[in-house]
């Protein structure tokens, strides 16, 4: 993956969700930024904002002026949102 890629990984502890995707884009190698919403009630604010949605994982992908927000569950979503990046 290019290094212009950024990858931002919105959780909160103990999220199994939250940790399998992290584990999925360490397994490929995709560099990426974590906001944690725990205890943090105006981050929640801030993805319902922009996304409509208050639970996370949320993974927002950039790239050039190509920018996407992944809200749904599952890392199919993830892969498939990662093609459309690439």
């Amino acid at each position: 993956m290019s290094h212009s890629l950024s990858v931002i990984v919105w959780s909160k502890e103990g999220c199994h969700y939250c940790a399998e995707v992290k584990q999925y884009l360490e397994e490929k190698e995709i560099e990426y930024q974590t906001v944690d919403v725990t205890n943090h009630d105006e981050r929640r604010d801030i993805l319902e904002l922009k996304y409509g949605v208050r639970y996370v994982p949320v993974v927002e992908i950039g790239k050039g002026n190509v920018y996407e927000g992944v809200t749904e569950l599952g890392i199919p979503h993830l892969e498939k949102a990662l093609e459309r990046v690439k």
